[in-house]
């Protein structure tokens, strides 16, 4: 393993990339306001000919998270288009008709379950669970579902999680979301099926539109800010990645302006580690 050097510029890593698969909350966004630089990369990278198609964890459908990116203020010229998680947990629950779900989540997430066919029911009834997150992520912890998460186990349900992210970062804040209450279902025997990042389908879904809209396929660049979900599925289909460090793991590069053989080590441990840092997304 060799030293990791911090980048400057995307334009330094993507003179031979046709297709860029970012991830959004980190990367183009902190969840209150958008990062004007890395807005400003994507866009002249697609005005180059690029494609940029958007990954999410989000546990809501592709066409609410534009809805939320225009209200941020990122423009629609900033990609071509958006692949969430929760378009895949759709894909789920229309798979499984008549059977009744218990979402774990707030208010703003039941848009995943928009135009579907599906019916909901109290824990005790439930057939399965889907968890876009915990009912309040500003105050609760993975410990307050522990006992839902006991008795769920009891009567076997599976967990849907529509979004693997264990937290993210809001105003500088981190905050728990569905990959933290997953966790601990997995933890106590029971079991969770995934959908988003790291895991294939997500990756196989926006690869396909990409494909689809540049009429063949091409050399991929990944970028986001996560070792679990980002890094870790770019590795698992073979993509390089650039690894922003402004977000969930700002802390561990604090102060850092390269990373030695054993700082390497130290932040990313046995996973294979990304081509280059950037400190946030610039073109």
């Amino acid at each position: 393993m060799t030293a990791l050097p911090f980048v400057e510029h995307l334009r330094d890593l993507a003179r031979d990339t046709d297709i860029i698969l970012s991830d959004i909350w980190g990367v183009i966004h902190d969840g209150l306001v958008a990062f004007p630089d890395a807005c400003e990369a994507l866009q002249i990278f697609r005005a180059d000919g690029g494609t940029v198609v958007l990954i999410t964890n989000a546990p809501r459908p592709a066409d609410s998270v534009r809805r939320q990116l225009e209200k941020l203020g990122v423009a629609d010229s900033t990609y071509d288009a958006i692949v969430s998680s929760g378009d895949l947990t759709r894909q789920y629950v229309t798979a499984h008709p008549g059977r009744s779900v218990f979402q774990i989540g707030p208010e703003r997430d039941h848009s995943v379950f928009r135009g579907l066919d599906v019916g909901f029911a109290p824990l005790q009834q439930a057939d399965y669970i889907v968890c876009t997150g915990p009912f309040d992520d500003e105050t609760e912890t993975p410990d307050d579902y522990r006992e839902m998460m006991a008795e769920a186990l009891e009567r076997r349900l599976p967990l849907i999680c529509a979004n693997p992210d264990v937290v993210v970062e809001r105003g500088g804040r981190l905050i728990y979301c569905a990959g933290a209450i997953a966790d601990l279902y997995l933890a106590l025997g029971g079991e969770v099926i995934f959908y988003g990042k790291p895991h294939r389908p997500i990756y196989d879904r926006a690869l396909g539109l990409a494909y689809d809209m540049r009429g063949g396929n091409g050399r991929v660049l990944a970028i986001g800010d996560s070792v679990r979900t980002d890094l870790a599925g770019a590795n698992g289909m073979g993509l390089d990645c650039v690894f922003m460090t402004r977000g969930i793991h700002a802390d561990e590069f604090r102060g850092l302006d390269r990373l030695d053989d054993a700082a390497v080590r130290a932040v990313f441990g046995e996973t294979t580690p990304p081509l280059a840092l950037m400190h946030e997304l610039r073109w």
